[in-house]
């Protein structure tokens, strides 16, 4: 399979760059504020235009020579995507005119020695067209004045300009990855286990709360299997996220766990599990994705011994006794101790997600279930489970069609899914079980 042509939207704070990357895919994909730095990582999105498909980089605002940490990295995450792409399209503000920040990374591209595409945002109306004149001055090229918010013509001019020597329907393979979405609190070390997966500094990882803002792809393989790795921005409590970019951030972050197939619950060793960390799990299987819990930080607790394990799972399941089925890893990111048990356990819990049982082996398991543990009466009325079937999976979905619904109580419910566990497994996934009444037969 060919891939695709990279292309990475470069430019200093606040020029338009994810404005434009939602124009070119055609949603809002990427957070967009007026906060300059919003865009810290690079983020990939796929993009066809006539017939030609491209993926393009959404990087953070470039400011060479900063003292800021945040923003150096920022600068250092946009030559990471620069060096990567096949081609580069430098975003400046036709209202602000021509920057000395503008001139510093003109010189920069330069030294890529790869293919600039230069355009002149925020060219809203036609009076303002002359603003792109100027701009000749850098010496990058023929600039193409356009409006990524309004998406005028010029947006058209800049996708042709991009496509014109790319070819077009390049096959791509049926999806067969298996999306990994890497949630949990602030500062658990996400970014950091991302980073350690993928060998290199893909996410910028910092000590700052709240680094990662935006939900992150990345395609890798490990032992023959594809997989997309989503990073995410913290989950905080609702009562401590900042309206506006943190709560894009938030949001964007339970919409990557309705996405993907399996959650990655980070945890920190040092601090244990606490009250949020168990509501992103529920959330985690109320969305009906798989979970595994990664204990990071591992290398930090001292003086462990050998059933130091065994008692922090005793705790564990004590806290979160719901998640009693769900695989606990303990990892060190810093260190890459078992880090890629992440894949081990992530590629179990896809299988037992999509296992689909035999009609004949579920009603043998359900009958001999009811038949050891009968449900009681209620009001001299008794449940009776006539037949049981699958109807989904990712989560397993199964169907009892009984005597009378209201009489299958929760806690029986429990034990019917306790059993089917016991029996086929379903480790990591939420199982769900619903209640039909059997019709009566027509006479």
């Amino acid at each position: 399979m060919k891939r695709k042509p990279i292309v990475a939207i470069v430019g200093r704070p606040n020029v338009g760059k994810s404005t434009l990357t939602n124009r070119f895919v055609g949603s809002r994909r990427s957070i967009v504020d007026d906060m300059p730095g919003v865009t810290r990582d690079r983020i990939y999105f796929d993009v066809e235009w006539q017939g030609k498909a491209f993926t393009i980089i959404d990087t953070g605002g470039i400011i060479p020579n900063d003292d800021n940490e945040i923003m150096n990295l920022i600068y250092s995450q946009a030559k990471l995507a620069c060096e990567e792409a096949d081609k580069i399209v430098f975003l400046v503000d036709g209202k602000d005119g021509i920057t000395p920040v503008d001139e510093d990374i003109a010189n920069i591209l330069r030294q890529s020695k790869k293919p600039v595409i230069l355009a002149v945002n925020k060219i809203d109306s036609q009076a303002q067209s002359m603003y792109v004149n100027e701009f000749y001055a850098l010496s990058m090229g023929e600039p193409i004045g356009l409006s990524a918010s309004h998406g005028s013509g010029g947006v058209g001019d800049l996708l042709e300009a991009i496509t014109k020597d790319f070819e077009e329907n390049i096959e791509t393979e049926e999806n067969s990855e298996i999306k990994l979405a890497i949630v949990g609190r602030p500062n658990a070390g996400k970014s950091s286990i991302v980073n350690a997966l993928l060998g290199k500094e893909r996410v910028i990882v910092s000590n700052v709360s709240g680094t990662t803002r935006d939900s992150i792809d990345t395609n890798l393989t490990y032992k023959e299997q594809d997989y997309i790795i989503i990073d995410t921005a913290g989950i905080r409590k609702k009562s401590k996220v900042d309206y506006g970019v943190e709560q894009f951030a938030v949001d964007r972050a339970l919409n990557s766990i309705r996405e993907c197939d399996i959650a990655i619950l980070v945890l920190d060793a040092v601090e244990g599990i606490a009250d949020q960390d168990k509501k992103i799990a529920s959330t985690v299987m109320e969305a009906g994705k798989g979970l595994v819990i990664a204990v990071n930080k591992w290398d930090l607790i001292e003086n462990k011994k050998s059933d130091t394990v065994s008692k922090f799972e005793k705790k564990l399941v004590n806290e979160i006794p719901f998640l009693d089925f769900v695989p606990k890893i303990y990892i060190s990111a810093v260190t890459k101790q078992r880090i890629t048990q992440i894949f081990d356990r992530a590629k179990e819990i896809y299988e037992q997600a999509t296992k689909r049982v035999s009609t004949g082996l579920l009603n043998k398991v359900v009958n001999e279930a009811y038949m050891m543990n009968p449900p009681q009466t209620v009001k001299n009325k008794r449940l009776k489970i006539l037949y049981s079937t699958q109807v989904g999976v990712q989560p397993p979905t199964f169907v009892l069609f009984a005597n009378n619904a209201n009489l299958l109580k929760d806690h029986y419910k429990r034990y019917i899914e306790n059993k089917l566990r016991e029996a086929f497994g379903f480790i990591g996934t939420p199982v769900r079980i619903s209640v039909r009444e059997r019709a009566e037969k027509s006479r």
